[in-house]
Parts: C-alpha cells; sequence; structure tokens
C-alpha cells in the first residue's frame, strides 16, 4: 500500500495545484460584498451568457434590474430564471435591438418615462466575428451593434444617469481591442474586403475609445464610465468562431481552454465589480482586465482619435450634440 501514497500524493498535488492555476487565470469572484438596495440596474444582452449573469449577481444584491434583449422568449425566461434563484422580484424583461437605431430609441424613451432613476448601465450585448451582415440602418454588423447601438443608447440615457448620480457605465470591450484599429477612411467596410476578425477588432477599440471620451465628458457630473475585458468565456458569442466545435479545438487543445475559458458566471464577476464595488466610487475612464486596472492598447489612449470617433458616430446615429437628443440619421460616408 505505500508505494502507491507518494504517486497518489504527487497526483493529488498536481490536481490541486491546477484547481488554484484556474481560479487565478480565471480572476477570481468579485471582492466586493456591497448591495445596491433601491438601485436600477440596465444589463444589455441578458438573456444568455456573461449578461445574465451578470444580472444574476445584481439582482441577488438587490438591484431593480432591467434585461435588455432582441429576443424576448429568451428574455422573459431568464429574467424568470433569475427571480426564481434570487427571490428578487424587481427583475423585468425589455425588447432592445441594438442592431436598429428606431428600436434603441424607443428603449431609452420607455425607460426615461417609466424609471424613475438608471444607477447602473451595463453595455454587455454583443457579437463575434459572424458572416458579413449589416444592420437596419445600414451598418456594418458588428461596429453596429457592439459599439454604435451602445453609443446612442448611453448618450440617450445620460440625463437620467446624471440625475441618479452617483452612477455608473460598464462597456465591456475585449483583449481582442488591441488588434484593433480605427479606420475613418472605411468604418463600414464598403470598400476594403471584409475580414471578421479585423471588424471585431475594431469595435471592440472603438468602445475603450468611446469610454474614455465619454469619461472626460463626464468628468464632475457624478457619472463614471469603464471598460472591460471579461476573459474568454464559454458562451454563445463565440459561435461563428468554431471554437465550440471543431474536433482539433476539443480534443487537442481541450486541456488548455478548460484552463483559459471561464465559465459565464466566473466572466460576470469583473462586470459586477465595477459595477458595485465601493473602492471603485469615482474611478472613471479606466480599462480592466478581470478584476484589475490594466493599460489599453496604445490607439485605446490617443485623445484625438477617440475625439474624432465621438463626433464620426454622433453623426453616424444622428445625434444632436446640442441637446443630446435623437435626429434622423446621417448617410454613412462615401
Amino acid at each position: 500500500m505505500n508505494r502507491y501514497l507518494v504517486p497518489l500524493s504527487v497526483l493529488g498535488t498536481a490536481i490541486g495545484g491546477t484547481v488554484l492555476l484556474k481560479d487565478y487565470v480565471g480572476g477570481g469572484a468579485c471582492p466586493s460584498k456591497a448591495t445596491i438596495l433601491g438601485k436600477t440596474v440596465i444589463v444589455t444582452g441578458a438573456n444568455t451568457g456573461i449578461g445574465k449573469q451578470t444580472a444574476l449577481e445584481l439582482a441577488k444584491r438587490g438591484g431593480n434590474v432591467i434585461l435588455a434583449c432582441r429576443d424576448m422568449e429568451k428574455c422573459e425566461a431568464a429574467a424568470k430564471d433569475i427571480r426564481g434563484e434570487t427571490l428578487n422580484h424587481h427583475v423585468n424583461a425589455r425588447y432592445l435591438d441594438l442592431s436598429s437605431l428606431k428600436s434603441v430609441r424607443e428603449f431609452a424613451r420607455k425607460i426615461i418615462e417609466e424609471e424613475e432613476r438608471v444607477d447602473i448601465l451595463v453595455n454587455n450585448a454583443a457579437v463575434m466575428r459572424c458572416p458579413h451582415q449589416t444592420t437596419e440602418d445600414g451598418f456594418e454588423m458588428q461596429f453596429g451593434v457592439n459599439y454604435l447601438g451602445h453609443f446612442l443608447l448611453t448618450n440617450l440615457l445620460l440625463d437620467k444617469l446624471k440625475a441618479s448620480a452617483p452612477s455608473r457605465i460598464i462597456n465591456l470591450s475585449s483583449l481582442a481591442h488591441v488588434a484593433g484599429h480605427i479606420d475613418f477612411d472605411d468604418l463600414n467596410w464598403e470598400k476594403k474586403k471584409y475580414d471578421t476578425k479585423a471588424a471585431y477588432c475594431q469595435s471592440k477599440l472603438a468602445i475603450v475609445l468611446f469610454t474614455k471620451e465619454l469619461s472626460r465628458r463626464l468628468q464632475g457630473s457624478g457619472v463614471t464610465a469603464n471598460a472591460l475585458h471579461p476573459g474568454v468565456a464559454r458562451t454563445e458569442l463565440g459561435r461563428h468562431t468554431g471554437m465550440h466545435t471543431s474536433t482539433f479545438s476539443n480534443f487537442t487543445l481541450g486541456p488548455v481552454f478548460w484552463l483559459l475559458v471561464k465559465s459565464p458566471q466566473l466572466a460576470a464577476q469583473p462586470s459586477t465589480y465595477l459595477a458595485v464595488a465601493e473602492e471603485l466610487e469615482g474611478v472613471s475612464g479606466k480599462y480592466f482586465s478581470g478584476l484589475k486596472e490594466k493599460a489599453p492598447a496604445p490607439e485605446a489612449e490617443d485623445e484625438e482619435v477617440a475625439r474624432r470617433l465621438w463626433a464620426e458616430s454622433a453623426r453616424l446615429v444622428g445625434l444632436d450634440m446640442s441637446d443630446g437628443s435623437s435626429v434622423g440619421r446621417q448617410p454613412l460616408p462615401k
């Protein structure tokens, strides 16, 4: 029997060490125990994945949580699941299609009319590396949904967020932003050959630049804005990448994926942290990787690019910057 003790001990140590390493790589749970009783939260894309888990975490902390989704059947089911698990009955589903500027305006109008306050806005929804498609308004899908839809939504809700201050805006970007580039001559992929990866990276870089310029504009308002990379998670977002269906990926790289890819629950911890942590009160314009503040890509810190992108985005979505209202969409640049 003794001859098995050493091998078993080594095996146990290896397994334990691997589990600890996975927890370390994953970033761990939100360290803050803060509650948000009486606060209203909006989470876009909250019917599945990171968004649903973020909504669940914030509902556990007592928030009035609004799930903003395109698929209302899934959204209602997610809201029901969250209410049942948390016993928080202030969890509701609302229709929002970020690929339609009309839908974004209608959603914002109803929020402004029906909600007394908006304390936390989590811009979570995204599409990733989908085949070339355009939104209802003619924008390249990833740029339109991941960035422009959230840009318009956030601007339309700014007065409500300011009136509810201190309030927070959390924008989900990605580590992929480091490979992004803002091509002002062809933001909509009309001139060059479409590249699903490059388009995704551009949209995620745009989110970090938007966060930086938004934070600058919100100085002194009591509203903060931060961007984050939640980590690579096992969600429906990767359905177009082949990562979850490839035999090579599943068998050859399976152990690596197991170590590096987070569960949706773990990937929701950074969003939760930025939404509730008392020590982040007043922290704005930053980029977080997991639970830690990190420096983003150099282009993401270019103030001139950020200002130019803001002006172009406002023109594209028809945002009247004099009063923050939404007007008719302007034509795309040719």
